[in-house]
């Protein structure tokens, strides 16, 4: 298989490659789908080989005509294959019909679906519904995706899981949970977001060779973000290097109980490379913490006075972490807000600029689904059903770059487009990630890094140090864990 692209894609420019490719370089429809199928096939003998037993379950269209393909050369293969039919196959159109009667031809078995039929298994290949899916998933299709999700056999989606809406990664309705995904022609956005990963399980692709060339005719402003430019952003540091070379970070936050929060952000941010870290925080809780972090600077602070003097040396400024929106946070936040440094804002400064709302060019605001549904006014289900929708608004209302925190976090800035991240795990939402990816990109911004690239490289990073804190296990993660990790990530020259 190939390696995953960079670029991603909304289905109407899917479609427009497929144009592209089929009418105006003479590539036939068929030969596509035939090499859809093969594709298909071949990531289904190597991720299951052992399968004796393949039903294929079809609707109509393309993405039928490639379940027919798969069956096809399943059955050529010697596997006991069944085709079980969603829609009348004879009432199928061009290549998809080409594709059915190719499969009859084979003496393919063909049946209209009934749940019993999928006994027995050991595969099951999801090529119900395609990418141009708009409206939730009801009747017969509805109960097939239901059926199919109740078995234990592996389940393989052609090119999107059937409910799965391929622009926004929300579920329409109901949608299969495969275990592999296989794509073509070019990646769809809402693989890698919403509940897109957790219906996709393991995504492969294929371009089904089409001419490279083809895909500069299509503009795309969403990319995946993998960490490529870590060894440029993050260069082995000079041996003269002394700490005022990387920058002095500022956490305000940790109003009373929640002193735990501000922590995490500023050894966070110190593991990440910030050369100095200070925190402007209540002043019962600023011995404590000294005590028990002592490479960083807690202040008690309870007027804007002592936060002023704190200012005038850092770079870079985190608030939001342990804040609260009581009298004390909201003089902290608009003491902040009246600088001209660059911001993280996070947690309750989100909530609080939510009711007071402002545009800024250098900061970086890092609001999870809740948050934005406040920023936005509108519901977290309205945002979770767009998110691409959702952090573009963020970043035209609000300025600079925002971050929409979740399952493939969105990073958008209006100059850059979106970036999609896909490292982390459900172990992760537990309570102070959030804190800790204040820190991250904070620290980041500190040493130099534009907003953007702190964004974008945080989210990464800090998903990758969860990833690699869970390697025991998700369950049990905790925030602090990802610490260790940080500091060998943000090393990528390192031999």
């Amino acid at each position: 298989m190939q390696a995953l692209p960079i670029a991603l894609y909304r289905a109407a420019q899917v479609r427009e490659l497929d144009r592209i490719a089929i009418q105006e370089r003479g590539i036939p429809g068929y030969t596509l789908m035939s090499r859809a199928g093969a594709t298909a096939f071949a990531a289904l003998q190597e991720r299951w080989p052992q399968t004796r037993r393949v039903v294929v379950v079809c609707g109509g269209g393309n993405n039928g005509g490639d379940g027919y393909v798969v069956a096809r050369l399943a059955h050529q293969a010697g596997l006991d294959t069944q085709v079980l039919t969603l829609s009348e196959p004879t009432r199928l159109e061009n290549d998809a019909l080409t594709a059915f009667q190719d499969a009859q031809a084979a003496g393919v078995a063909i049946q209209p679906f009934a749940a019993e039929r999928l006994a027995g298994a050991d595969v099951i290949v999801d090529a119900i519904l395609g990418t141009g899916l708009e409206r939730e998933v009801s009747g017969v299709w509805r109960d097939a995706i239901k059926a199919i999700n109740s078995r234990s056999a592996g389940i393989l989606a052609i090119d999107i899981p059937s409910g799965l809406q391929a622009d926004c990664g929300a579920i329409m309705g109901l949608a299969i949970h495969a275990d592999l995904t296989i794509t073509f022609i070019g990646l769809k956005q809402g693989l890698f977001t919403g509940q897109g990963p957790g219906c996709c399980g393991t995504i492969l692709f294929d371009d089904l060779q089409a001419p490279p060339d083809i895909y500069s005719r299509i503009h795309t402003a969403t990319q995946r973000y993998t960490g490529v430019d870590l060894p440029e952003l993050l260069p082995r540091r000079p041996r003269s290097a002394h700490k005022g070379h990387h920058g002095h970070v500022l956490v305000v936050g940790g109003e009373l109980g929640m002193a735990g929060a501000a922590r995490m952000a500023a050894e966070a941010a110190a593991r990440c490379g910030a050369g100095l870290v200070s925190v402007a925080t209540r002043q019962i809780h600023a011995v404590a913490q000294a005590a028990a972090r002592p490479e960083l600077m807690f202040r008690g602070v309870e007027d804007i006075a002592e936060l002023g003097e704190l200012m005038a040396r850092a770079g870079v400024v985190a608030v939001g972490p342990g804040l609260g929106r009581g009298e004390w946070g909201q003089a902290m936040l608009q003491f902040v807000l009246d600088s001209d440094l660059p911001l993280v804002v996070d947690a309750d400064a989100l909530n609080l600029l939510a009711e007071n709302p402002v545009m800024r060019d250098n900061w970086v605001l890092t609001p999870h689904p809740g948050e934005a549904a406040r920023l936005l006014q509108m519901t977290s289900a309205q945002v979770e059903a767009d998110r691409f929708t959702a952090v573009s608004e963020l970043a035209l209302r609000f300025g600079g770059v925002c971050v929409l925190k979740g399952a493939g976090s969105l990073i958008a800035q209006q100059q850059e487009g979106i970036a999609v991240c896909n490292s982390g795990n459900p172990g992760m939402a537990t309570g102070g990630m959030g804190d800790v990816l204040t820190g991250i990109i904070t620290g980041l911004l500190a040493q130099g890094l534009t907003p953007w690239q702190a964004a974008r490289t945080g989210v990464y990073l800090h998903g990758c140090a969860g990833d690699r804190a869970a390697a025991g296990g998700e369950r049990g993660l905790l925030a602090m864990d990802l610490l260790p990790f940080l500091q060998e990530l943000v090393n990528p020259t390192n031999p």
